[in-house]
This record gives C-alpha cells, sequence and structure tokens, in this order.
C-alpha cells in the first residue's frame, strides 16, 4: 500500500463523527453504545474496537490514544452477501460504476439519519450512473421491513455475522455506519467513518468524477478529499461548541 494511501485514507477513516461501536455478540441484535470518547477523539478520531484478541486493544473512554485500525485496501474487496430476494450478490456486481458503499443497520440513529441523502445522491448522479450499495449488518426481517417504511430505492445486501466480516474486509472493525467511495474500475477513494453529510458527499463524488474522465490522478483525489474532510469535521466541531 503507497504512503499517500495511509496518509490520506487512514486519516479519513479515523475522521470525527458519531458513529456508533457494535459489539459482535450470538445474540440477534447488537449490543451498541455511542462513540463517545473524549472531545479531542471527537475532531481527530472514530473509535474502533478490534474484532479479535489478537488486534490492539481499543483505547479506553478516557484515553486519548487514537483507536486500534485496519489498514484500508486500494481497491475494493471481495465478497457476497444475499440481496432483498435471499439471490447472493457480489459487491463486483456494480463494478463499472461510480459506488458509495454503505454499511448500517436499522437500529443506528446516525446510520437511519443518512438514509434520505444517500437517496438524493442516487437520483442526483443519475447521470454518472452512481449506485449506492447498502450493506446492512442486521436481521433480514428487519431490514426488509424498514426498507419498505422508508422506500430505500438503492440495492441492500443483508448479512449479520457476515456482514461484520465484510465490514473487517474494508480494514473497519464494528463502527457503524461507514461510507465506502471508489471509482468505477473499483478503486477506493476515500472511507468515510460515521453519519455522511451532504457537503461531504459532493465533494468526493465530485473527485469521483473527476478522476474517471481522466481530470485527476487518484492520489491527488485522494489527498484532496482528506484535507477537506479534515476542514469539515474541524468546523462542525467549531459549529457545535458555539451552539453548546
Amino acid at each position: 500500500m503507497n504512503k499517500r494511501l495511509v496518509a490520506g485514507l487512514a486519516l479519513v477513516a479515523l475522521a470525527a463523527v458519531a458513529g456508533v461501536i457494535v459489539q459482535r455478540t450470538s445474540a440477534p441484535r447488537p449490543t451498541i453504545r455511542p462513540a463517545d470518547g473524549p472531545a479531542s477523539r471527537a475532531l481527530g478520531t472514530a473509535a474502533v474496537k478490534p474484532a479479535t484478541p489478537a488486534a490492539p486493544a481499543a483505547p479506553s473512554e478516557d484515553s486519548d490514544a487514537a483507536p486500534a485500525h485496519r489498514p484500508i485496501p486500494e481497491d475494493l474487496p471481495t465478497f457476497t452477501l444475499n440481496d432483498r430476494d435471499g439471490i447472493p450478490r457480489e459487491l463486483s456486481h456494480w463494478k463499472g460504476h461510480p459506488l458509495i458503499v454503505n454499511f448500517w443497520a436499522t437500529w443506528c440513529g446516525p446510520c437511519r439519519e443518512e438514509i434520505p441523502l444517500l437517496k438524493t445522491l442516487r437520483n442526483q448522479r443519475a447521470n454518472d450512473r452512481l449506485e449506492i450499495v447498502g450493506i446492512a449488518i442486521d436481521s433480514k426481517d428487519d431490514v426488509l421491513k424498514y426498507a419498505r417504511e422508508i422506500g430505500i430505492d438503492y440495492p441492500i445486501l443483508i448479512g449479520e455475522q457476515e456482514g461484520y466480516a465484510a465490514a473487517e474486509s474494508f480494514g473497519v472493525s464494528l463502527v457503524l455506519p461507514f461510507s465506502v467511495f471508489a471509482d468505477r474500475r473499483g478503486r477506493i477513494l476515500t472511507l468515510k467513518v460515521g453519519e455522511l453529510h451532504a457537503n461531504e458527499a459532493e465533494f468526493i463524488l465530485d473527485r469521483v468524477r473527476d478522476v474517471d474522465a481522466n481530470r485527476l490522478k487518484l492520489a491527488a483525489a485522494r489527498q484532496q478529499i482528506a484535507d477537506k474532510l479534515r476542514d469539515f469535521a474541524v468546523e462542525r466541531g467549531r459549529q457545535a461548541a458555539s451552539t453548546g
């Protein structure tokens, strides 16, 4: 993995956003708690719990140390999950489209908040052939019911334990929501942890469009995105502090 990808994508993967930590269990619904670490973490990192005992331990809520995380892959990983009809689908099925791969669950508040934005982006970027693929780490019955209620019109893949494994293939362990942006060749431009905001999505997708049109080099796009998302996070922190 090149140094620019490590410096750019790893920074974005740890960017500040109100995510939800998920504790893997055998129960139908995982135990969750807000990622509410110290204020310094709110702007610089998102808490990520290790998936196995062999991984480095995540910091306590009183620690300012960076959380454990795995490298983000250069390209979209390969995995297969069932769609709404129970048909196995490989993520590579959507190669050839610019993609947002969004990991979510029905019981995750920030996940629910960003779904209207995802629907809007898919509609507004139809000329770019943008596709959204939602990866629901949840029970099939809950996902289908919720998707019908709010009218999710983009593809959904569903998996509980399999969904955890899919998330980990992106270098993210048990934190929701997160969104992966990739170009038409399946190359990852960035990974955003926490609720996606409209200004972030528009900036990233404009860079994806430029990469697909050969107007911008991949490495430059990754760096621009990392820098801009950091600026957005800092600005949201300032706004929150001024109104708090």
